[in-house]
């Protein structure tokens, strides 16, 4: 009889823990929510082990939520910005013509003149904003340089955050002012022959940080040899000057 009491009192013991187990949320969130009068005088409260064990997980999940955490998903959306960022930016070659050339190398300064046919539509290297635009030939022969030189020009601010500039220009297209919005390869004008081109139909191109935006004209017409660039663009590559302007004007600080 003895042996029959000790196996069912073991039995009831072994199955209030297997309860304890299987409830263990519930229970150990009792005494956390219990007033202290109660906890003082039910059994719940004395079950100090239990209330511990449960306090423990809770305690170790602390960290995923302390600031040390936090810099994951932020680098993680920052890079995302960035990658989407830049696959908007497209780059195209800035004069649509199937006979066109260009020099390496300029006169004095950094810049490419771009040659094709009077008339050939100059466009936009890439989506952005257009920040100057001259619809009049102000130039006079045997002026020093100035800001009169490039005749009729246009110059955005690439979404990627560099100047682009074309000038010489025989016509700006109507739609095309300050302010207004382009995507890449949108024509903005007409390759011509206006200003100081000594009489030849090409493109004067420039890339230069928007500095000023307007005005700038020393650092508008080009800091940065574009040469490279073209010759990617032209071959549908996607070279960035972004990186040799930051440069630039890191080193220089927009005084050409």
């Amino acid at each position: 009889m003895l042996v029959r009491r000790t196996f069912l009192l073991v039995t009831v013991l072994s199955l209030a823990g297997c309860g304890s187990g299987g409830a263990g949320g519930s229970a150990a969130a009792t005494p956390a929510f219990v007033e202290p009068s109660t906890a003082a005088t039910t059994p719940a409260a004395e079950a100090v082990p239990a209330a511990a064990e449960v306090t423990l997980p809770v305690t170790a999940a602390s960290p995923s939520t302390t600031p040390s955490a936090t810099p994951k998903p932020t680098a993680t959306t920052t890079a995302t910005t960035t990658a989407t960022t830049t696959a908007k930016v497209r780059y195209v070659f800035p004069v649509k013509a199937s006979n066109v050339a260009f020099h390496k190398t300029h006169a004095k300064y950094p810049a490419t003149d771009i040659f094709a046919a009077c008339g050939k539509p100059f466009v936009a290297t890439t989506s952005g904003v257009v920040l100057e635009i001259s619809l009049k030939d102000r130039f006079r022969k045997g002026s020093p340089d100035g800001p009169y030189n490039g005749g009729l020009f246009v110059s955005i601010k690439g979404d990627d955050g560099v100047r682009y500039y074309g000038s010489h220009l025989s016509k700006v297209l109507p739609g095309i002012r300050k302010g207004a919005r382009v995507k890449a390869g949108q024509e903005l004008g007409k390759v011509g022959k206006t200003g100081n081109s000594s009489g030849v139909c090409h493109l004067h191109y420039g890339i230069s940080p928007p500095c000023a935006k307007s005005g700038d004209w020393k650092v508008r017409r080009g800091v940065v040899w574009p040469a490279t660039y073209l010759t990617s663009w032209r071959k549908k590559g996607q070279k960035s000057p972004v990186a040799a302007v930051a440069a630039w004007n890191k080193k220089h600080h927009c005084k050409a």
